[in-house]
């Protein structure tokens, strides 16, 4: 008998302190129902109603075995296509309809896609700090957890940053001895400001120094996070190439994916890029020419498991590993999602994971456990995770203890010294 979609909801809830968006699809089928990650956390109750007022009436009496045709008809439906809203919207739906086939199978997503390529997920964790030995202090406390993999951040995104209510002339910080020299100008607006110079003198300390106590055992990573103009993101890939890092992630912005060209004929540093991507011709050029070794773009914002499969698939042809984007405002049900797939994929590369931190383990029963620099997830049908939902609405989005409190985002309103906004 055909089982079909009675009901689509998306749930809210911020347990840690950061927004989660979970779509609950149930069926025809008493108490078989699928869960989806569609969290984009900085447009959250965007995501709410194009998952209810649009997707819902549009999905209530479908087959749920046709995910392809599905995640399909969702695409196109609403004609214009590809925004970060839409995409986390059909996410939600693709990921509940690959956990409700894994239920009706009796299979682990991982089994349903065709068996495990290994046994365990490698991650890779981050360490940062206001200077280079407190960074090195992080590495170490990461080690200690078994954490093979590190990424190594000095100070917030950019490096160095003078805060928005700082005065106008004051340098743009000071990290291990580097002080810049750029002042903003009067009446410069608030915002996250940062100088690109300090930013990447000082990480280039910072790596000298990280070598110098660590040597080249433990593989380090770093995240430029798009906060380079292209030029720059050239001369500071050349600059890090003694360092032997694990990969250098989103030096670009998607703006300027033709630099990476430059950047491959400049420096002999493993790319990882992707985090912002939400479009196919995004990615195509810069895997099918080789111009990166990771792609890590967000599972969610890209639409889901369907196309997540497609893309890895294009990807292990040209010989680019995976490295799913992985951080706080990924759900318990998005990092299960991460972890099938990363246990199934051959060109599996490594896994960005920040934790799952009280209460979400509670408030998440199944979530994938860390032991030992491994990831792992139960042999539970389908994704392996539910959500208590009583539990999860004792954490709405805007209380005390969350970051979206009076839904403003500030720590994406990145300024250059004289006051320009730069596109993070």
């Amino acid at each position: 008998m055909t089982v079909t979609i009675t009901d689509v909801r998306c749930i809210l809830t911020a347990p840690a302190g950061i927004g989660l968006a979970i779509v609950k699809v149930e069926t025809s089928d008493a108490g078989l129902y699928g869960l989806g990650c569609a969290t984009f956390t900085q447009r959250l109750t965007a995501v709410k109603a194009a998952v209810e007022d649009y997707l819902r009436p549009l999905l209530i009496g479908r087959d749920v075995a046709r995910i392809e045709d599905i995640w399909q008809l969702c695409y196109q439906n609403s004609y214009w296509r590809n925004s970060p809203v839409l995409n986390n919207a059909i996410s939600g739906v693709d990921q509940a309809l690959w956990d409700i086939k894994g239920k009706q199978a009796n299979l682990p997503l991982y089994d349903l896609l065709g068996g495990k390529s290994r046994d365990g997920v490698a991650v890779y964790r981050h360490a940062d700090g206001r200077d280079p030995q407190e960074v090195l202090d992080n590495v170490y406390r990461l080690k200690a957890q078994g954490i093979m993999y590190i990424r190594c951040q000095l100070g917030g995104y950019g490096g160095p940053a003078r805060r928005a209510d700082a005065r106008p002339y004051d340098n743009v910080g000071v990290y291990g001895g580097i002080k810049g020299q750029a002042r903003s100008p009067e009446g410069a607006l608030e915002g996250e400001y940062y100088d690109p110079d300090v930013y990447m003198r000082s990480v280039i300390e910072m790596f000298d120094f990280l070598r110098s106590k660590l040597g080249f055992e433990t593989p380090l990573l770093h995240d430029v996070h798009e906060r380079l103009p292209p030029i720059e993101a050239v001369r500071f890939a050349k600059l890090l190439e003694p360092y032997r890092l694990f990969f250098l992630e989103d030096p670009l912005p998607p703006e300027h994916i033709e630099w990476f060209r430059r950047i491959r004929q400049h420096a002999a540093v493993p790319l990882a890029m992707g985090e912002l991507f939400t479009h196919p011709l995004e990615w195509k050029p810069l895997i099918t020419e080789q111009l990166i070794d990771f792609i890590r773009v967000h599972i969610s914002a890209i639409g889901g498991i369907t196309p997540a499969r497609k893309l890895a698939a294009l990807c292990e042809a040209f010989g680019v590993r995976t490295a799913w984007h992985g951080p706080g405002d990924v759900s318990p049900v998005g990092h299960a999602a991460n972890v099938h797939l990363d246990l199934h994929l051959h060109n599996f590369g490594i896994q960005e994971f920040s934790g799952l931190p009280d209460p979400l383990p509670e408030v998440f029963p199944g979530c994938p456990e860390l032991r030992d620099g491994y990831l792992y997830v139960s042999d539970r049908p389908g994704l392996g995770i539910d959500i208590n939902e009583s539990l999860a609405a004792k954490y709405p989005l805007h209380d005390e203890m969350s970051q979206f409190k009076g839904g403003v985002v500030r720590w994406t309103q990145s300024r250059l010294p004289d006051g320009t906004l730069w596109r993070p």
